[in-house]
């Protein structure tokens, strides 16, 4: 990383050093030979993905929640690997309900376990088909009417009701029918989370892999600083490339959009497994937390960290977003799409922003999205904005 030259005196300014900024910074930086400012309000650099070693296990952790990247884009496969080797992680997800411990995604171990059956593929295709028919006539517009249309009551009632609820803050009838469709429903025994080409952990963490992104001498990083502080100072024909909340970038004017955040119980545990899986969701209502994490499952490549005699696990709460606090998801409810939509056309409106990544485009992305998105708006956006020559010079 270069030295910092003044505020006022970059072409362009990247605002968040998650895999949207960082990607376009990197670029910037590589592609078009030219100094680039990347700011984060942060004191690190990767954002909701970051992670570092847990000083008193070793564990790589997670500081945001489990980021398990997976992909069936080969280009944004072989750019990430530019920076980081992957281990060969596959994800596991296990949800618990009434005490007891389910496979997820909903699979053919799940349908059977739940209803203490010895069902074949085709008859338990056969079987749900019966269960959600009922549902069929409905036009599914949400998040409920979508699943009962796909599962049948029994099955959205015991794995998704209570579980949406309190991941999204808000009643299933609120959210969208897309929510619903990101979950995908098997008649195998496949217990495997992702259906991707590609997916594992970065051997050395997603810190690394960031570090190794932004480290190059045209990318000037200056992290714990807000963009309202250097908004007033930048030249007026910078590009400025912005992955913030992009309500609060209108300062709200339109109201404030539904975003979700999350909190963490961390606790050492002094055993070598502590739950035996990366990660089980607590489906039920009553219980107050959504899911905990145990990190050390995603070190394969490192049989020491596995077998020590310590774990960490993160238990996680999701709550509303208050103004000034790290969003994660949107809510993306039908008031939230109809006040984006004003959020999204004002945006047009600025020739020299571009807006992206989860929370600049109001999108619940995966990891392997915002990459794509940014190696996307760099070519489309980026790269003919730097064929003008614009002089930044004071």
């Amino acid at each position: 990383m270069g030295k910092m030259r003044q505020v006022n005196s970059y072409k362009y300014v990247v605002i968040g050093s998650g895999p949207f900024g960082s990607t376009i910074a990197h670029k910037i930086a590589t592609q078009l030979n030219q100094e680039v400012l990347l700011v984060d309000k942060r004191d690190h650099i990767g954002g909701n993905c970051f992670s570092s070693p847990h000083k008193e296990t070793g564990i790589e952790t997670h500081h945001y929640g489990s980021h398990i990247f997976h992909t069936s884009n080969k280009k944004v496969w072989d750019y990430v690997n530019l920076f980081s080797d992957f281990n060969d992680y596959r994800h596991i997800v296990y949800a618990k309900s009434k005490g007891i411990s389910y496979t997820l995604p909903l699979n053919l171990t799940t349908i059977n376990s739940f209803f203490k059956s010895d069902l074949s593929p085709q008859e338990a295709r056969s079987f749900i088909e019966k269960e959600s028919e009922l549902f069929k006539n409905k036009d599914a517009s949400n998040f409920e009417e979508k699943a009962k249309s796909l599962i049948g009551e029994k099955l959205y009632q015991a794995f998704f009701s209570g579980y949406s609820e309190k991941q999204w803050g808000t009643s299933p009838l609120n959210l969208p029918a897309s929510t619903f469709s990101r979950l995908p429903i098997r008649y195998n025994r496949d217990h495997f989370y992702f259906s991707d080409q590609y997916e594992g952990i970065p051997t050395n963490g997603y810190g690394k892999l960031f570090l190794n992104m932004i480290n190059h001498p045209n990318i000037h990083l200056k992290l714990k600083t807000d963009f309202k502080e250097i908004k007033p100072y930048l030249n007026p024909n910078a590009l400025v490339i912005y992955s913030g909340p992009l309500d609060e970038f209108f300062h709200y004017c339109f109201g404030d959009l539904g975003w979700r955040t999350l909190t963490f119980e961390k606790e050492v545990h002094d055993c070598e497994d502590y739950q035996g899986c990366a990660v089980m969701n607590y489906v039920d209502k009553e219980i107050p937390y959504t899911r905990i994490h145990e990190f050390k499952h995603y070190q394969t490549h490192l049989p020491h960290i596995r077998k020590s005699q310590k774990t960490i696990t993160f238990k996680e709460y999701s709550t509303f977003v208050k103004r000034g606090e790290t969003p994660y998801y949107p809510v993306n409810s039908k008031e939230d799409r109809e006040i984006f939509q004003l959020y999204w056309k004002e945006s047009l409106n600025l020739k020299n922003y571009i807006f992206g990544g989860r929370l600049g485009s109001y999108q619940y992305f995966d990891m392997h999205q915002v990459f794509a998105q940014a190696l996307h708006l760099f070519e489309e956006k980026v790269r003919p904005y730097d064929q003008y020559k614009i002089n930044v010079s004071v």
